[in-house]
């Protein structure tokens, strides 16, 4: 064992350490840790977040519990989820990434490690997230690229969607965009920013807010993909917003397109200029 690998002496307690990870979630049923009675015949899938804790505590050599911004659903991906966890072993950052790399599948990697202060939690610590849904508008499914690309054949007016969107804006009740499995404690949730804009062949939806609900984002997307299709009109989203019912509101859009961008944290805490404000 050498220095680095040691626990750090008496009295030193624990470090605590935010990682980015970036990872394609078409191979697993989502972030979250499955608990000990799941069934694995309805979980064949392994979850994110226990991949990622079997590779740390490797090379902690104990047992390591991580803590994420944002949970994702099965299917959707990451570019810059942020986690954080406390070990009592001394190992430099760049240990910490390597070493973790070294053991994660393909689809999943650590992209930075930085040691924080104790109080620093990734998710309460966060004041923004990100995500953006993609959809490949075209009469052709895609081929390459299709577990990153939601599909729509139908032409889509996305000037449209985006003032559909707009609406939406503000700190609201969003009861209607929520799933019923949603464990939230209440409703409402910030969306600071929502953009719809078309990049040759594929419509994108990037959405900012203080927080989100379960199916929030996916279930704003799927009922924008109507008023892009002309089957409702731009303040119908509004009118949704208004109701508060899931009922009223469009479909559930695929988990395929859905990438996690990431979150933001105020400069004090001293993290990487991708996720500081």
């Amino acid at each position: 064992m050498t220095d680095a690998d040691a626990p750090a002496p008496a009295g030193e307690g624990l470090q605590r350490y935010a990682l980015a990870v970036e990872y394609d979630g078409s191979a697993f049923s989502g972030w979250q840790r499955l608990s000990p009675h799941s069934e694995p015949e309805r979980t064949p899938l392994p979850t994110v977040q226990a991949t990622l804790e079997n590779a740390l505590s490797f090379v902690a050599g104990r047992p390591v519990e991580t803590v994420c911004a944002g949970r994702t659903d099965a299917g959707v991906h990451a570019s810059g989820q942020v986690v954080h966890f406390d070990s009592s072993v001394r190992r430099e950052p760049r240990g910490w990434v390597l070493g973790t790399t070294s053991r994660l599948p393909p689809e999943v990697c650590v992209r930075w490690c930085v040691p924080v202060a104790r109080d620093f939690h990734a998710r309460f610590s966060a004041r923004t997230r990100r995500y953006v849904y993609r959809i490949l508008n075209r009469a052709v499914r895609p081929a390459l690229q299709r577990q990153y690309l939601s599909w729509e054949r139908r032409p889509l007016d996305a000037a449209a969607m985006h003032r559909a969107a707009q609406s939406l804006l503000g700190e609201r009740d969003f009861s209607a965009f929520r799933t019923v499995h949603c464990q939230a404690a209440h409703a409402r949730r910030e969306l600071q920013r929502i953009e719809v804009r078309r990049v040759d062949d594929v419509v994108e939806v990037d959405v900012q807010a203080n927080a989100f609900l379960h199916h929030m984002v996916r279930n704003i997307v799927g009922s924008l993909l109507l008023v892009g299709r002309g089957e409702r009109p731009e303040d119908w989203i509004g009118e949704v917003l208004e109701g508060r019912d899931r009922t009223l509101a469009g479909p559930t859009a695929p988990p395929t397109g859905l990438v996690f961008i990431g979150p933001r944290y105020p400069a004090s805490w001293n993290l990487p200029s991708e996720v500081s404000l």
